[in-house]
């Protein structure tokens, strides 16, 4: 017999290794996961600047526009968040409510922690955004713009 010669056993082996080859791969999950985030990512910093009296412009303003406005309750405004780390099977949620009471703030409820970054998590865009450049000083003379028939000076 011919060692080099395929049989029926050696393409039975090769099929069943390989076979065995894939699934291994399949089940050790080299399937990447992203992190999905979902919501409004609060800092605790400002949930802790919002107060009983605050108007409603003034929480919009302070921490976005609330994920869930309800129009049967329109007395009340819903922030949620949700982070799900890659095959993390629980999910990081965080809710917190703000109830008014003629167009002010009247309670506030944390109905879940707010999500502590994990370790190699990107800042989140809040954290690393940069404030907008200050205006040009009024006091210098800005550029003329073109009298009407003639040039500029």
């Amino acid at each position: 017999m011919n060692p080099l010669k395929p049989t029926a056993n050696r393409n039975r082996l090769l099929l069943l290794s390989l076979f065995l080859l894939l699934a291994g791969f399949a089940g050790s999950g080299c399937v990447y996961r992203p992190n999905i985030q979902q919501g409004n990512l609060l800092k605790t910093t400002d949930v802790d600047q919002v107060t009983v009296g605050m108007t409603r412009s003034q929480v919009r303003y302070l921490l976005g526009t609330p994920m869930i406005a309800d129009p049967f309750n329109p007395e009340r405004w819903d922030y949620v968040y949700s982070m799900t780390h890659g095959r993390d099977p629980k999910p990081n949620r965080a809710h917190f409510v703000v109830y008014f009471d003629e167009d002010k703030v009247a309670k506030v409820d944390r109905l879940g922690d707010l999500p502590a970054p994990k370790a190699g998590d990107k800042k989140p865009v809040e954290e690393t955004a940069h404030e907008p450049p200050a205006p040009p000083p009024t006091d210098q003379r800005q550029p003329d713009s073109t009298r009407p028939g003639g040039t500029n000076h």
